[in-house]
Parts: structure tokens; C-alpha cells; sequence
């Protein structure tokens, strides 16, 4: 093991490097820590979409999936990011035209600033528990490096990504982000033949799952299957990260073409998760589900392979960390601090705030770890808050003239209550994830409530306008 310890510590030094490199280079005004100065080229753009959407909720939610489910479930699973890619290449352009620093900020041109304020909150309770799950995800690779408990590992991988995120900002985590997914694609791509010797080729590998993991379904019935699809859509669809990253695009050009680059992406790193994955079930049927390619890795491929794969997973689990983590504190600064402070802060002064917050944002992520057993728990209760609360209220802003600001509001109450509803008080009926309940509410009073309040609605064009000149 000395040999992973050694490569993934020198890779994470290198990580820290860049964010110094981009702190004394690159940020000199708030825009440059949240936007990277609107001037991120295209592969950068491709690569940080890539990074963001397979931290450790592919490489160990979606593996735990996975080990627990089979391929052929697996694949209904993941395919939610990429359905929602092919309608973001709609969207992109249109983004980046608002100019926007966070989603609350295009709710409020057409909604007001209570829209605002409780996007904003809600953003919150999502993105502090997607940043607390990257920490669980980078502690289990810590684990099998070096045996560290998961509570250690999960402190020294939150520590990294408050530092990176302090020091450069969007630059430092774009361009990592880029770096990681050109890492992570490559050591798939690497490892897969010596895979695929191991468990004699594809028929081999099909002919030694269990019966209940090769079959279409893993055993979940069809609303348990629609209740593990329909979060990593919404998120997708919704995600105030994607939507920065275009925003920090250098066009909206560049921006719509990103999300070509993010698609395919997605389809490889997905596709070779699966295979992976699946070779855990065969290799090691008795391992931690949040393990699997982890833990292959480590054990079922040549050591510079291995080293690859691993060095890749943790610069994704901990890129994409830094992404929720700067993203969360721009809600706080921009959406709640700047829009209701009564004085002028200055641009150095919002900055230091923002680096502030980062560090209390990352405290509370860490505890949110330590409450969720395993990482796909709080993947599904986190994506499902954001996506029946927020994605909705999202779409109908940028989509739908029609909707009001009472419509909103109720959208995103009660698709933010039904969530804690199901999951906390109900605990989970029947098994299914909260979005099952969640979301279809939330859509419903969206619709009822805006025809109802139609007639006596202001006229908020705000960004429909704009969308409608991009």
C-alpha cells in the first residue's frame, strides 16, 4: 500500500500547488473567485461539467448502486445526468447570456427577492450535504491507502478542499476539475483490458453475477428504479454549478459546445464505472458496496493502473467538493449577505467573506457526513431536496411565462417539506426515495398555483425576456 500512499499524497500536493498557483495569479476581484473572470476556454469548461457531475456520486454512490443492483439497473440509474445533458445543450447559451453568479439570482429578476431568499436556503441544505458526501467518498480512499478510520480521512480531505477553494477559487477548481477528468477517463481506459482478462471477457463476467444483479431490474420495483433516476436528472437539470460554469464560459458559443464535450464525457466514465463495478460483484462479492471500484483498484489491477485510477477518484471526489463548496458560499454572500446588507461592501471585502464562509460551509459538510451511514443515502437525500424543491422553480422560470411569483414560492416550499416529510418522518415508506413523493407535489402546485394567481400576477419578464433574445 506504501506505493497508492505515496502516489495519491504527492497528487494531492500537487492539487494544493495549483491553488496557490491561481491564488497569486489569477484572482484579483470577486468575479475571479466565482467566475473565473468569464474566461474559461472550452475544454476547461467540457472537463470542470465532467468533474462536477462524476465526483464520488459516480465513482462511489453510483458504484455502491452498482455492487448492490447490477449493470443493467445501474444503467436506468446513471442515465438521469445524461438525459438531463441533452436538454442543458438546449439551455447552455441561454444561461451564460444572464450573466448570473447563482440560480436565486435569475429567480429574483422575474420573481422577486423572496424567491430569492428561500432558492438561496434551499440551495443550502443541498449543496452542504453533495459537499459532505465528497468528503465521505475521499475518506474511503484514504481508508484503503492507508487505513486511516473514515472520521480521520474524512478531515484531511475536507481540509484539502477548503484550501483549494480559499486560495483560487473557480479558476483553481476548473482547471483541476479539466485535469481530473482527462486522468479519470485515462485510467479506465488503461485498467479495462486487464479487467476484462480477469473475468474472462464480457461473456465471463455475465456468466458469474448472481442471478437477482444480472437481471433488468437488481431486484428494485419500477418506482424504486424512477426514485434513483429522477434525482441526478433534476440535479443536472437544475444544478446552479452547471449553470456558473457556463456562466464562466468565455461565450455563450463555448458554452453550448461544453455541454457536447460533457455528454460523451459522461456516457464513458458511466459506461466504465458500470463494467468496473460489475467486476467487483465477481472479484470480491464481500467488500463495502461504497468501496467497489475503489477497492479494485487497490487490488485487481497493476499497481500503475491502480495508482492511476485512485489518484483520479480522489481529484474528482475532492474537485467536485470544492465546486458545491464555492457554490454554497456564493448563495451565502451574493443571495443572502450582499442583497440584504445596507451598506456597500466593497469587492476585497465580499471576497474575504466569501473565503470566510468557506471554511464554516466546510465545517458543517463535515458533520453532515458523520450523521449518513453510507454515501448513496446522502446522495439520494441530497440530490431529491434540491431537485424537487429547486429544478422545477428553475425550469418554469427560464421556460415558462406563465408562472407566478405565488407558484414559486409554493413550489419550492412544499417540494423542499415533502422531501424532509418522507425521508424523516415518514423514513422512507415502501423504500422509496423521497422524489417519488416530493416532486410530483412540487410540480403540481407550481401548475395549480400559478393558473390560480394568473390573472393578478405582475408582469415579471425578467429573464424570459432575455432568454427569448439569446
Amino acid at each position: 500500500m506504501t506505493g497508492y500512499l505515496v502516489a495519491v499524497g504527492v497528487y494531492l500536493l500537487a492539487m494544493a500547488l495549483i491553488g496557490v498557483y491561481f491564488s497569486r495569479k489569477s484572482i484579483s476581484d470577486n468575479e475571479d473567485f466565482m467566475a473565473a473572470g468569464r474566461s474559461l476556454p472550452l475544454w476547461v469548461v467540457a472537463g470542470t461539467l465532467l468533474a462536477t457531475f462524476t465526483g464520488s456520486g459516480t465513482i462511489v454512490g453510483g458504484a455502491s448502486f452498482i455492487y448492490q443492483y447490477g449493470p443493467f439497473a445501474a444503467i436506468f440509474n446513471l442515465s438521469g445526468g445524461i438525459v438531463g445533458t441533452i436538454v442543458l445543450y438546449f439551455l447552455a447559451g441561454r444561461i451564460r447570456q444572464g450573466e448570473a453568479y447563482t440560480v436565486p439570482e435569475i429567480i429574483e429578476k422575474r420573481f422577486g427577492n423572496v424567491a430569492r431568499l428561500v432558492s438561496s436556503i434551499i440551495i443550502l441544505f443541498a449543496f452542504i450535504g453533495i459537499t459532505a458526501y465528497q468528503f465521505t467518498g475521499g475518506a474511503y480512499v484514504l481508508q484503503i491507502t492507508t487505513g486511516l478510520p473514515v472520521e480521520t480521512g474524512a478531515i484531511i480531505i475536507g481540509v484539502l478542499v477548503i484550501f483549494l477553494t480559499v486560495s483560487g477559487g473557480l479558476f483553481s477548481v476548473a482547471y483541476t476539475d479539466a485535469i481530473s477528468a482527462l486522468l479519470i477517463v485515462g485510467g479506465f481506459l488503461l485498467g479495462l483490458p486487464f479487467i476484462l482478462n480477469t473475468v474472462d471477457g464480457f461473456s465471463g463476467l455475465a456468466a458469474s453475477l448472481p442471478e437477482v444483479q444480472k437481471s433488468w431490474n437488481g431486484g428494485l420495483s419500477i418506482p424504486q428504479l424512477l426514485g434513483y433516476f429522477l434525482p441526478l436528472f433534476l440535479l443536472v437539470l437544475g444544478d446552479q454549478n452547471m449553470y456558473q460554469r457556463f456562466a464562466s464560459a468565455k461565450s455563450p458559443t463555448v458554452a453550448r459546445r461544453s455541454t457536447i464535450g460533457f455528454f460523451f464525457g459522461s456516457i464513458t466514465v458511466i459506461g466504465l464505472t458500470i463494467i468496473f463495478a460489475t467486476a467487483a460483484i465477481v472479484l470480491f462479492p464481500n467488500i463495502a458496496p461504497d468501496t467497489a471500484v475503489l477497492h479494485l483498484a487497490t487490488n485487481g489491477l497493476p499497481i500503475p493502473v491502480g495508482v492511476i485510477i485512485l489518484c483520479a477518484a480522489v481529484a474528482f471526489i475532492i474537485t467536485t467538493a470544492t465546486s458545491y463548496l464555492l457554490s454554497a458560499s456564493g448563495n451565502i454572500i451574493y443571495d443572502l449577505f450582499k442583497r440584504y446588507s445596507k451598506k456597500d461592501i466593497s469587492d476585497k471585502k465580499l471576497l474575504k467573506y466569501n473565503r470566510y464562509t468557506v471554511i464554516a460551509l466546510g465545517v458543517l459538510a463535515y458533520a453532515l457526513a458523520m450523521y449518513f451511514p453510507t454515501v448513496l443515502e446522502l446522495q439520494m437525500y441530497s440530490y431529491t431536496m434540491y431537485g424537487a424543491a429547486l429544478t422545477p422553480a428553475i425550469l418554469a422560470t427560464i421556460l415558462w411565462k406563465r408562472a407566478t411569483k405565488a407558484g414559486i414560492l409554493g413550489s419550492m416550499f412544499v417540494g423542499a417539506t415533502g422531501t424532509i416529510f418522507w425521508e424523516v418522518i415518514l423514513d422512507k415508506p415502501f423504500d422509496w426515495n423521497s422524489v417519488l413523493f416530493a416532486l410530483p407535489l412540487s410540480v403540481l402546485t407550481l401548475i395549480i398555483v400559478s393558473l390560480l394567481t394568473g390573472k393578478n400576477k405582475d408582469r415579471e419578464l425578467g429573464v424570459a425576456s432575455e432568454i427569448d433574445k439569446a
